[in-house]
């Protein structure tokens, strides 16, 4: 393995956006830690294709909505880095994790609300400021936002609801941890063809077209819009970008 000192942490990396998000870090020479909530094999995978690319990576089990986890799992990840990279400190946090759950407004249950609530809002809440002990000064955080904060689309509101509470909780995250140099940003995908919300977008020919219909550069996005961009937020260059909801929906609902 090369020899670089920046490492990443990944939740939902097995997978998905989280998956194009460790790999493009990867490939700017950034080692990852990616978790996983059941796809173990997956994860591997993945970390395989890490180390393919010349930099290290592990794997951790995490259900990011279960907060009474957390300090164990900071446990493991101090145990992952001081065993698999010789520090005891990370530099960058990308809070990718998530589900989707579709349902009108009138027809969202409490459990369905609870679950959402958990992962997207308390579990980023309080995984953040559990990983603050252990993320290095002048390190970054990412949130994940979405484009339905911006424009809506019926059947979003629980989901939509706690993304935006997660772009208010950044700004004020931004400000709080400036005194460390740490940065936080909020990247606000729009529609994106993975297994996301059951493939709804990827597999659901009617809505696929719909969404190139109204997005300005005429096509659906895909995990590899997204990537880069975290990668670019974890460079040197990025370093001034401060408390920003940055969309990147190819102009999706202009």
């Amino acid at each position: 393995m090369r020899s670089i000192s920046k490492i990443a942490l990944v939740t939902g990396g097995s997978r998905g956006l989280g998956k194009n998000m460790a790999l493009s870090l990867a490939k700017k020479g950034i080692n990852v830690i990616i978790t996983y909530n059941s796809k173990q094999n997956e994860a591997m995978d993945v970390v395989a294709e890490i180390k393919n690319l010349g930099v290290n990576a592990a794997a951790l089990q995490l259900n990011t909505g279960k907060v009474q986890s957390f300090d164990l799992f900071i446990e493991q990840v101090k145990d992952v880095l001081k065993a698999d990279f010789q520090t005891e400190k990370f530099d960058f946090l990308i809070n990718n994790a998530g589900i989707g759950i579709h349902a009108p407004f009138e027809a969202t249950n409490e459990e369905a609300f609870d679950e959402l609530f958990n992962i997207h809002l308390k579990g980023v809440f309080f995984l953040t400021q559990k990983a603050l002990s252990i993320l290095n000064d002048g390190g970054r955080i990412i949130n994940l936002s979405t484009g339905l904060t911006r424009f809506c689309n019926p059947g979003f509101a629980a989901y939509s609801a706690m993304k935006g509470a997660i772009e208010v909780l950044s700004r004020y995250q931004a400000k709080e941890l400036g005194v460390r140099g740490i940065t936080v940003n909020t990247i606000a995908p729009g529609a994106i063809e993975t297994d996301f919300g059951g493939g709804l977008v990827r597999d659901n020919e009617h809505v696929n077209k719909h969404i190139a219909e109204v997005t300005a550069l005429g096509r659906v996005g895909l995990p590899n819009d997204i990537g880069p961009v975290v990668a670019f937020l974890c460079s040197e260059e990025a370093s001034w970008v401060n408390g920003q909801r940055i969309e990147v929906s190819g102009g999706m609902n202009l």
